[in-house]
């Protein structure tokens, strides 16, 4: 079954103007692209415009506009986002990454909790129609390493400091949701709200410490070994086109009914898609031609060893149903960072290649 959100309808993104925070960060960076694409006009927001991925592309960009700022400065978000007046909210900013959160945990429960509630505190004295999506982590869920497809309804929890930050993030866009932005009062305050429940996320132009794509082509550009914590884990991976392609789906259909689908989704791939982390360093070093690996010992931080969403709620209400399977996620990664590697190659227009091939 086909997804039926076709090239037609995202240009209804054409001439509207988009917020995104974290528009610097990886999966930021790429949505920044795709709305240049649709001639949206955006307006980011992000602590750092000094990521590698964005500094190399923000150049290239047309209708876009950069601000620095850290999402706890409430004072200059509300500042950027009422001059601004957006038709969409892309909430991205978060401190991502599992092991930082145990070096630095106030700051990612200040930046992924405090943050989130600055935002929709701020999204409250908005006085037109507006669609807010919080990008959120599959991580939110509680879990016990049962080998589960968590699905929407079930516990939230989390064992580490970046993952209970999420749960908690999940709790307090429901809060807002139901005491500000109750859909039974929609024609009151004009605000519909969701989040985006998203697996593993891989693609070119991830450049973050102590995640497994970007240390595969660290290793293999500088002809180590790349070095496996946990070869055995399982992840939903998918490609940031895949989950970017979810994200502005979602967003049209709060446009078309904001009460309905004012919600949590989970976007992931399906259930017999299950890529190990070995499994995943194999295909990648098959497809770049050469390398290897090796298993490091016991770990000094925890982590879950099996995760897996349940895609169900985003086939039947959204339509949305995967279209490249790990493999093919994975494949397209690693040609992008081999060619990336010539001087010559234009990385914007590589992306753009790369998300027209996905519409196709």
């Amino acid at each position: 079954m086909e997804n039926m959100v076709n090239e037609i309808t995202f240009e209804r993104y054409k001439n509207k103007k988009i917020f995104i925070t974290g528009h610097t960060g990886f999966k930021g960076t790429w949505l920044s692209i795709w709305f240049d694409l649709l001639e949206a006009e955006v307006k980011g927001y992000s602590k750092s415009s000094n990521y590698r991925f964005y500094s190399e592309i923000k150049n290239s960009l047309k209708n876009h506009t950069s601000i620095k700022g850290n999402i706890n400065n409430k004072k200059k978000l509300e500042k950027e986002i009422l001059s601004f007046q957006p038709d969409y909210i892309f909430h991205l900013a978060a401190q991502p990454l599992v092991k930082q959160s145990y070096k630095y945990p106030l700051e990612t429960f200040n930046t992924n909790i405090i943050g989130t509630a600055n935002l929709l505190d701020v999204v409250k004295k908005l006085k037109k129609r507006c669609n807010v999506i919080c990008i959120t982590t599959d991580k939110v869920y509680l879990n016990n390493n049962e080998k589960v497809a968590f699905r929407e309804e079930d516990k939230l929890g989390g064992y580490d400091p970046y993952s209970s930050s999420k749960a908690a993030c999940e709790i307090v866009i429901e809060s807002y949701r139901n005491s500000f932005f109750n859909s039974s009062n929609f024609e009151s305050h004009q605000i519909a709200l969701a989040s985006a429940r998203a697996g593993n996320v891989i693609g070119g132009g991830d450049y973050s410490k102590n995640r497994i794509i970007p240390d595969i082509f660290k290793s293999l550009s500088e002809n180590k070994l790349i070095t496996i914590r946990n070869p055995k884990f399982i992840r939903p991976w998918q490609h940031v086109i895949e989950a970017l392609n979810s994200y502005l789906i979602l967003g049209l259909h709060l446009d078309n009914n904001p009460k309905k689908y004012s919600t949590s989704y989970n976007f992931g791939p399906d259930n017999d898609d299950i890529v190990s982390v070995e499994e995943l360093v194999k295909e990648a070093i098959r497809i770049w031609g050469s390398g290897g690996y090796k298993i490091l010992g016991k770990q000094d931080f925890h982590e879950a060893q099996f995760l897996m969403l349940d895609n169900r709620k985003a086939k039947v209400e959204l339509n949305i149903f995967p279209r490249w399977n790990a493999k093919q996620a994975i494949s397209v990664t690693m040609n992008w960072y081999k060619k990336s590697l010539n001087a010559d190659t234009d990385l914007l227009l590589m992306c753009i290649d790369e998300i027209t091939k996905f519409k196709k």
